[in-house]
């Protein structure tokens, strides 16, 4: 572990949990809790561990190592706080920084996630979280939509409370079969495409009811 710089520890925290659990011991919940959110709350480090830091948790948590009832509530006050963080920085600067090249911004992950609110709207919120960089810009683009905040933090709260309970209780009961486990990222993948295809087939038949 001393050969391993935090930085390094922070940005493949998922590659080096088990020497961070090691050396750490209980301390590694609030690194966690400072990786989720940061990932999520902080537009300049969108790049951060997401996804496959929650799976490999519920690995931890099958082996005794974590506590899966510690770490659920903890991964979902963090991507809430974060995206809540996020949220008000879009309301406050989002506006000023729109379409302005500025080096700490990615204006393509900018312009992509708020092509993706505009077609999906609230959706956009719980399916955000499964979708890395997306789940940064997000919050971020409903706070320069003018978002209410009432609104956002239903929205929000929703997305963030089906993303820290699935993904570890996955990794809980998958993550030590090869097969699940190297694929992971193709399943989320997966099942997004499919309730993303679900809620556009609902919203078009809802449509095509109304025009009758």
């Amino acid at each position: 572990m001393d050969s391993i710089s935090m930085w390094q520890l922070l940005l493949h925290f998922d590659q080096h949990l088990g020497a961070a659990i090691a050396h750490y011991g209980p301390l590694v919940y609030a690194i966690l809790f400072a990786v989720v959110f940061a990932e999520i709350g902080v537009l300049p480090l969108f790049f951060l561990p997401g996804d496959p830091l929650l799976f490999i948790c519920g690995a931890f948590c099958a082996s005794g190592y974590l506590s899966l009832w510690v770490l659920m509530p903890l991964l979902f006050v963090a991507a809430l706080g974060g995206s809540l963080l996020n949220y008000g920085v879009g309301r406050a600067i989002g506006m000023k920084v729109l379409g302005r090249q500025l080096r700490w911004i990615d204006q393509a992950a900018l312009e992509r996630t708020h092509r993706f609110y505009a077609e999906h709207g609230d959706v956009t919120f719980l399916l955000s979280p499964f979708i890395a960089v997306v789940r940064t810009f997000a919050p971020f683009v409903g706070g320069i939509a003018g978002m209410g905040a009432a609104r956002f933090l239903l929205a929000a709260a929703a997305g963030a409370l089906l993303w820290s309970v699935s993904l570890p209780v996955l990794g809980y009961f998958f993550g030590n079969v090869p097969q699940v486990r190297d694929h992971m990222g193709a399943i989320v993948l997966s099942g997004i495409v499919m309730g993303v295809g679900a809620l556009v087939v609902a919203n078009v038949w809802r449509r095509l009811r109304v025009g009758r």
